[in-house]
Formats: structure tokens, sequence, C-alpha cells
């Protein structure tokens, strides 16, 4: 069993940064996957960025590419998502989860595991 916690969401102005931790209870946090999804009003939940078991492999969504960067401390078994020049466009709800499979890091129903989610939002 993993539990998920994320923090750090916020209002901040468009251009600006935010860094997301997500933290897990979990003793098996290095065994998986860990993905950033998000998910605006009125839309469906997309994908936003992964990272594999040793944090050497990463994904990222088009839309956040060279903008967001993923990593994460499996001594601490916290996960992070640094977003920089932020846009409108950007504001959702931030979920984290974990995975047991790489192949399939884009697709939220692969995740076993989710967090709660924090509220970010982007002022134009």
């Amino acid at each position: 069993q993993v539990q998920l916690v994320e923090s750090g969401g916020g209002l901040v102005q468009a251009g600006g940064s935010l860094r997301l931790s997500c933290a897990s209870s979990g003793r098996t946090f290095r065994d998986y996957v860990l993905g950033w999804f998000r998910q605006a009003p009125g839309k469906e939940r997309e994908f936003v960025a992964a990272i594999t078991w040793n944090g050497i492999g990463t994904a990222y969504a088009d839309s956040v590419k060279g903008r967001f960067l993923i990593s994460r401390d499996n001594t601490k078994n916290t996960v992070y998502l640094q977003m920089n020049r932020l846009k409108p466009e950007d504001t959702a709800v931030y979920y984290c989860a974990a995975s047991s499979e790489w192949a399939t890091t884009h697709v939220p129903e692969k995740y076993n595991y989710w967090g709660q989610g924090t509220q970010v939002t982007v002022s134009s």
C-alpha cells in the first residue's frame, strides 16, 4: 500500500515558479514509477510528467517540456515537480500517482495509487 500526499500548490503570477512535493508513507516507494497529472475544471485528467524507479528516466507532456522538471528522492520517499515559466493554462489540480509500469506512464488508468491533489492557480 502506498499513500501519497501532495503539497506546494498555490497562486502564482504568469511567468513565476512553484515546486510541488509528493510524500509517501509506503515502505515500497522506490519500487514504483511516479507520475504527475493535472485536471482543470471541465477537462479530463491529463499526464504531466513521470519518473522511473531509480530517477534516471523521465517523460513529459509536450505542453510542459522545457518548463517543468520531475525528480525524486527515494531516501525521503518524495517526488517533486519543479514548475517554471508558468502559464494561466497550467491552472489545475495537480495529482501525484504511483504505477508499477513504465511503458504506460502517460495512462492514468495504469496508476494504482493517487494523492488527493493540490491546487495550482496561475494568474495572467
